[in-house]
Protein backbone atom coordinates (compact mmCIF):
# COMPACT_ATOMS: atom_id res chain seq x y z
CA UNK A 1 0.00 0.00 0.00
CA UNK A 2 1.49 3.30 -0.91
CA UNK A 3 1.07 5.60 1.94
CA UNK A 4 3.59 8.59 1.26
CA UNK A 5 1.95 11.33 -0.97
CA UNK A 6 5.54 13.08 -2.47
CA UNK A 7 8.17 11.18 -4.26
CA UNK A 8 10.69 10.91 -1.98
CA UNK A 9 8.91 9.89 0.88
CA UNK A 10 7.97 6.74 -1.96
CA UNK A 11 11.08 6.49 -3.14
CA UNK A 12 11.85 5.72 0.40
CA UNK A 13 9.78 2.98 0.85
CA UNK A 14 10.30 1.35 -2.04
CA UNK A 15 13.84 1.29 -1.78
CA UNK A 16 13.23 -0.43 1.93
CA UNK A 17 10.74 -2.75 0.05
CA UNK A 18 13.42 -3.68 -2.50
CA UNK A 19 16.04 -4.22 0.68
CA UNK A 20 13.39 -6.60 2.61
CA UNK A 21 12.94 -8.66 -0.79
CA UNK A 22 16.95 -9.29 -1.22
CA UNK A 23 17.84 -9.81 2.29
CA UNK A 24 15.33 -12.78 2.19
CA UNK A 25 16.99 -13.86 -0.71
CA UNK A 26 20.17 -13.90 0.82
CA UNK A 27 21.76 -10.72 -0.75
CA UNK A 28 21.47 -6.61 -0.37
CA UNK A 29 21.07 -3.58 -2.29
CA UNK A 30 25.13 -3.33 -2.50
CA UNK A 31 24.64 -6.40 -5.10
CA UNK A 32 22.61 -4.37 -6.98
CA UNK A 33 23.59 -5.10 -11.09
CA UNK A 34 21.55 -2.85 -12.57
CA UNK A 35 18.26 -0.44 -11.81
CA UNK A 36 15.49 0.63 -14.10
CA UNK A 37 13.84 3.48 -12.84
CA UNK A 38 10.27 5.17 -13.73
CA UNK A 39 8.70 8.46 -12.83
CA UNK A 40 5.30 9.71 -13.17
CA UNK A 41 6.92 12.95 -13.51
CA UNK A 42 10.08 13.66 -14.68
CA UNK A 43 10.30 17.21 -12.81
CA UNK A 44 10.58 14.61 -9.71
CA UNK A 45 14.17 13.27 -10.58
CA UNK A 46 16.12 15.62 -8.17
CA UNK A 47 14.36 14.05 -5.19
CA UNK A 48 14.33 11.12 -6.80
CA UNK A 49 17.69 10.74 -6.76
CA UNK A 50 18.36 12.09 -3.37
CA UNK A 51 16.56 9.44 -2.05
CA UNK A 52 18.44 6.59 -4.73
CA UNK A 53 21.75 8.08 -4.17
CA UNK A 54 21.37 7.44 -0.27
CA UNK A 55 20.67 3.51 -0.94
CA UNK A 56 22.26 2.55 -3.84
CA UNK A 57 25.97 3.72 -3.26
CA UNK A 58 27.20 1.17 -5.11
CA UNK A 59 26.09 3.47 -8.21
CA UNK A 60 25.16 0.58 -10.58
CA UNK A 61 24.18 0.76 -14.34
CA UNK A 62 20.62 2.49 -14.03
CA UNK A 63 18.54 3.61 -17.05
CA UNK A 64 15.27 5.84 -15.54
CA UNK A 65 12.15 7.08 -17.77
CA UNK A 66 9.29 8.93 -17.63
CA UNK A 67 6.22 7.09 -17.20
CA UNK A 68 2.93 8.53 -18.23
CA UNK A 69 1.69 6.63 -15.22
CA UNK A 70 2.22 4.07 -12.87
CA UNK A 71 0.31 1.35 -11.18
CA UNK A 72 -2.07 2.77 -8.21
CA UNK A 73 -0.86 5.88 -8.53
CA UNK A 74 2.54 5.47 -7.82
CA UNK A 75 4.92 8.35 -8.00
CA UNK A 76 7.93 6.05 -8.90
CA UNK A 77 8.98 2.46 -9.13
CA UNK A 78 12.65 0.59 -9.06
CA UNK A 79 13.24 -2.28 -10.90
CA UNK A 80 16.70 -4.26 -9.29
CA UNK A 81 19.10 -7.09 -11.12
CA UNK A 82 21.27 -8.05 -8.53
CA UNK A 83 23.71 -10.86 -7.49
CA UNK A 84 22.49 -13.34 -5.25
Amino acid sequence: KITATDVAGQAEQVCKNLAAVLSAAGTDLSHTIKTTCFLADIADFAAFNEVYARHFTGKPARSCVAAKALPAGALCEIEVIAEV
